[in-house]
This record gives C-alpha cells, structure tokens and sequence, in this order.
C-alpha cells in the first residue's frame, strides 16, 4: 500500500517543517535548559492551525487526516521533543476525548477553544499507584445535586499546571472496578478545589510541565461529565490506542533529527585524512539508523491508514508505537556513538535527543505493556 503524502498533505508538513527549522530549532536548546513552557512558540503554533490538526473545522480545527497530523506531529519533534509532547498531550488525549466523547455543546465550549489555541488541553489518568493499572485508581468523583465532587490525587500529568481544560478520569463506583470510572471536563481556573502541588525535574522532555495534581472537594458542574458513568475507562483506552500514533510520531521525528545530525557530522569530522563517513563501520551504522527510520515512519502511517479506514488498528497502533519508540532511542544512541566524545556534551544536541526519545518507552503504553497487547492480538 502506497503511503506517499498527497500533494496537499505534503505542503501541509512542509509548512510545518519550515516553521520548525526557522522557529523552533534554534532555541529548542534554549527551551531544555530552562525547562520553562514555551508559551510563544504555542502561541505561533496556534496562528498556524496545530493546536487542532485532526478536528473538525467547524470547531475550529484545521481538518487534517491522520496521515498529515502524524507527520507534522513528527518534524514538531524533530525540533524539540518536549513541544511534541505538549501538542500530542494537548490534542491526541485532551482533545481527542472532546472529539469523541463530547456533545456538540461539549465540543463547542471546550474543544473549540483548544483547537483555536487559546487554551491548552491535559489528560488526568495516572496516578501514583495506578499507571499501566489504570482501575487502580483511587480519585473519586461522587454526584451531589447538579454537580460533582471529586477528591484525590493525579501524577504525570502533562501539561497539568499550565491546562485551561483537564480532562479527568475518577470512579463514580469504587466497587464496581473498571466500569466504575467516569470522565469529566475540568476547568482549573473556573473550579475551586484543584491544586497543582509541582511539576517533576525529568531526564528530558523539557518544556513540557509534568505536574502532580491534588483535588480537595473540587466541585463543577455534572453536565462536564463526558459520556455515561461508567463509561471511562473505555474512553481512556480508545483515545491512548489513538495517541500512541502520535508518541509513534514523537519517536519519527526524534529519530530524524538525531540521524540528521550524525549524517552532517560524518560528512564534516576528518580523521586520519578523510571524513569519518567515508569509513565503512560509520556508514553501516548510518544505513541501520536510516533503515530504521523508515520502517518506524511506515508502520507510523499504516497504523493512521487503519484509523483512517476505521478499521480495528489497537495491533498497528501498539506495533508503531513500540518500534518507533525503541528506534528513536537507538538511532540517538548511534548518533552520540558517532559523534564521540562530543556526542556526550551538550555542546551537541544528540544528548538531549537521547533524553527525550526515553520517554517514548514509557508514557502512554510502557514497552512491556505494548508487547502484552500485541501479543493478546496475535492470539
């Protein structure tokens, strides 16, 4: 199956790769090292239509395809993995909940506003004793009158401490297990009762706030519940299934970017009267990286062309997601490799590539997890 991008797909990722060379590269260096919000490059993004690539225009979402929301998604992580995290978290999970799950009033409240980019959108479902083991949780959310009030504690929460719309998962009946988790739109600004108690200091990712969330009598109103009670845990598991897609991508773009630079670097490093590319052991290594890549990218749009086709993708999304996770990590690892010791400082940025593509083998869906899953579909 041909998984070339059309002519419009195309432009649209170029626009995006061109905002990305000139925007967001040069201080995507800048961005690790204070670990701060990029709020003006989301700004930008905005103006641009990526805060909202997959949605419908009618709610102010630019109306992309998965194809062309995954390669965008992949050259904004090529520039800077933290801002990729911020856009995936934002519109796979938070968004992709709205999109799915919400009514029209729902959607136009709440998802429009996220897709126009003036507010930024997070997901509340790990906790501290309930990551991979989602029923775990203990958050509860219990209906009093016309509202609801929740108590409880989420952790890893991307984007949680600078969200305008939360997206929050909590048992509405502890006993009843998984089907006893609801889902609800919460407003931090808006609800009393949500607090941020701080975000984590990462090995990478930076930029992206991973916050800790406490929730004390937090009250809003019942019509923000998404869906019916009971119907969360499902929600949850659809929309990750969609979002490991896009980590996929993060995986993609990371990938590239640290094959882009061992490729500039071993057409310019001279050793013993020639470029070090010209070596036989450094350009093996550069075709592994490269082979790499690109079965990640294809597996990456095979997964989309199965959600596209609305076809049962949970295998191709695990799959993607897995490979491109564990390559962009590999390909950074063979790109400090080929830089040497300078591929260990920061004078480069092959180590930071290293430090985010970790990431991808942990968050939504670990490895191990994915594996399980595939293998369950094998079966």
């Amino acid at each position: 199956m041909d998984f070339s991008l059309s002519a419009e797909q195309a432009q649209m990722r170029d626009m995006v790769a061109d905002f990305v060379d000139e925007e967001v590269v040069p201080v995507a260096g800048d961005i690790d090292e204070a670990d701060e919000f990029p709020a003006d490059l989301v700004s930008q993004m905005a103006e641009l239509g990526l805060m909202g690539m997959p949605f419908d225009e009618a709610y102010g979402g630019a109306g992309l395809d998965y194809h062309a929301y995954a390669a965008c998604l992949a050259e904004i992580s090529r520039g800077s993995g933290g801002l990729g995290t911020i856009v995936a978290a934002h519109t796979s999970l938070a968004g992709g909940m709205l999109d799915a799950f919400g009514t029209d009033d729902q959607k136009e409240r709440f998802l429009t506003p996220l897709n126009e980019g003036t507010d930024v959108g997070a997901f509340a479902l790990s906790e501290a004793g309930a990551g991979s083991d989602v029923p775990a949780m203990e958050t509860t959310a219990v209906r009093e009158g016309n509202e609801y009030v929740v108590d409880g504690e989420k952790l890893w929460i991307s984007n949680g401490s600078v969200a305008d719309t939360v997206i929050l998962f909590a048992k509405t009946d502890p006993e009843a297990g998984r089907h006893g988790i609801s889902s609800f739109v919460v407003r931090p600004e808006e609800d009393p009762g949500f607090h941020v108690e701080g975000t984590e200091h990462k090995l990478g990712d930076k930029g992206c706030p991973t916050a800790e969330l406490r929730f004390s009598d937090l009250r809003f109103p019942a019509d923000r519940r998404l869906g019916a009670e009971g119907d969360g845990f499902v929600q949850a598991l659809e929309t990750l299934n969609a979002g490991r897609i896009t980590i996929a991508a993060r995986g993609v773009g990371i990938a590239r970017a640290a094959l882009n630079e061992a490729v500039a670097y071993a057409n310019e490093r001279e050793q013993f009267g020639q470029p070090i590319g010209d070596f036989q052991s450094i350009g093996h290594k550069l075709a592994d990286m490269d082979t790499k890549v690109e079965t990640a990218r294809l597996l990456m749009h095979r997964a989309a062309d199965r959600k596209m086709r609305g076809e049962r993708f949970v295998k191709a999304a695990a799959q993607a997601k897995l490979h491109a996770s564990e390559v962009s990590r590999e390909v950074a690892n063979e790109a400090i490799q080929i830089h040497g010791g300078y591929g260990y400082t920061k004078d480069f940025p092959v180590e930071r590539f290293y430090r985010d593509a970790k990431l991808n083998e942990i968050y939504e869906g670990t490895s191990e997890v994915l594996r399980n899953t595939i293998a369950d579909e094998v079966r």
